[in-house]
């Protein structure tokens, strides 16, 4: 059995979250202080808080005046004067709150503090923006942030996985269709499974990186008219100035981008609910092949003192099924009317911040699960021959056809499968006694046919393909 304790690896976590003292104002998971570790994680959250989302505001407004002094739209000294003067550890946070409550979006209150902030040179704070410009920057900046968290974690998650196929390459377990014992496969084939899930989603936010780190300053209607014959000129310099790809067109009604990265953290997501329900199904009493780390009080019940609950798979199902409905709230976000929309675009506010937290949380999980994953190699030999050899019967078919052909083979095999269901005893018995095989197999043959071991098939294989493959993408 492949084990490792894991509480002090995992006790840290729990701590902080009895340290964390509890508020009135917390109303949901994300923000309660009995939850939030459950679907969220420090990092992100950082990422997603309001103080961050207000640091982003500030850190635009500033870029769009170096760039429009290195244009020759605002004096310099301006722009000195701008990013000398914007503070955020002054800004008046309550007053913020109330006027945002009151006009509907946070940039005008922000802009009224800033340019009080800046003197003088405030006069040019916001020059030729609008608000929709500012927050949709603001949030390409986010998104990055947390793009790169969740490419970490799924850097290590591969690591894991590789690990996983690599050390269970060989070892045998049933595998299972319709939730029946089919073939023998590998637990290792299975783990390589998952991992190649993750090298595509690698690979996929490669790709998506170009089209969605891409900056917005466009003005009132997305023309740059408030900037005459130097828009353009601004606007790549703002996006030089962030570290940002430059828009081919206005995208304040094209969200196909922000739709793009939400649904990647979907699949994501959905592939961690998929590893989260293989886990719980093999950890479950009556298969018992695989278990979550050992933490003392981890999943257990407040009645069965005998019970060792998949805490962190049943989490990373939680997870999954909330960012697949964030991503559907998206898809409808791209839905806008004419050149500025009046309500989609408000659904973001919601969706994204929260399918980060959770993509971030089940990534979490994910590695913890599968970083300690117990996997009891005994449990699933002993899996694998409850079935008495039937789970090999198309190896027997498949060795007697060429002798009876196919069709044959398969009516003599169902017989005699038939036999062993109703009356007991094991496969290989009952063909050594039926007539047409012992004319054609001996009982060593039939003995090799039934063995699963000898009929993994090409799973081993697979698992050499599958590594060899993901440790080249990651070099």
């Amino acid at each position: 059995m492949f084990e490792h304790n894991y509480s002090q690896a995992f006790q840290p976590a729990i701590s902080r979250t009895r340290a964390l003292p509890l508020t009135s104002t917390a109303s949901t998971i994300f923000d309660s202080a009995l939850f939030r570790d459950a679907f969220g994680t420090p990092a992100m959250r950082e990422v997603f808080s309001d103080r961050s989302l207000i640091a982003r505001y500030v850190e635009v407004e500033v870029a769009l005046a170096r760039a429009e002094a290195r244009c020759g739209v605002i004096p310099a000294e301006a722009a000195e004067r701008i990013a000398a003067g914007c503070d955020i550890d002054a800004l008046d946070f309550e007053r913020l709150r109330h006027e945002t409550d009151n006009v509907g979006y946070p940039i005008l209150p922000l802009v009224h503090q800033l340019v009080t902030q800046c003197g003088e040179a405030g006069r040019f704070v916001h020059w030729g923006a609008t608000t929709q410009d500012i927050m949709d920057t603001a949030d390409v900046l986010r998104v990055r942030a947390g793009l790169e968290i969740v490419e970490g974690d799924i850097a290590e998650l591969r690591r894991i996985l590789c690990g996983l196929a690599t050390r269970f390459r060989d070892t045998a377990m049933a595998g299972r269709t319709h939730l029946q014992q089919a073939l023998p496969v590998t637990f290792g084939y299975k783990a390589a499974i998952w991992l190649a899930m993750f090298d595509r989603h690698a690979e996929r936010l490669a790709q998506l990186k170009p089209r969605v780190l891409v900056g917005e300053f466009a003005g009132a209607a997305g023309t740059l008219a408030s900037l005459g014959d130097k828009g353009l000129d601004v606007q790549a310099a703002f996006c030089r100035e962030l570290g940002l790809g430059v828009p081919a067109t206005t995208w304040h009604v094209a969200r196909d981008g922000f739709a793009e990265a939400v649904n990647l953290l979907a699949l994501i997501a959905g592939s961690l609910g998929k590893i989260a329900y293989d886990i719980m199904l093999l950890a479950s009493t009556e298969f018992a092949e695989v278990y979550e780390p050992f933490v003392k009080g981890r999943g257990a019940s407040s009645t069965m003192p005998q019970k060792r609950n998949p805490i962190s798979a049943e989490l990373m199902l939680a997870a999954a099924k909330g960012v697949r409905q964030q991503a559907g709230l998206m898809l409808d976000a791209m839905v806008t009317d004419l050149e500025r929309a009046t309500g989609p675009w408000h659904a973001e506010w919601m969706a994204i911040p929260e399918s980060f937290l959770l993509t971030a949380s089940a990534l979490h999980q994910a590695k913890f699960a599968l970083g300690g994953l117990i996997v009891d190699e005994a449990r699933m030999r002993a899996n694998l021959g409850s079935s008495r050899g039937l789970i090999v019967a198309e190896a027997v078919m498949m060795g007697l056809a060429p002798f009876t052909g196919r069709d044959e083979a398969h009516d003599i095999v169902y017989d005699v499968c038939r036999e062993v269901n109703e009356q007991g005893g094991t496969l290989a018995d009952a063909l050594a006694r039926h007539p047409v095989v012992a004319c054609h197999l001996d009982r060593a043959a039939i003995d090799r046919l039934t063995d699963p071991a000898n009929y993994l098939g090409m799973a081993p294989q697979m698992v050499d393909r599958a590594v060899a493959a993901s440790r080249g993408q990651a070099s």
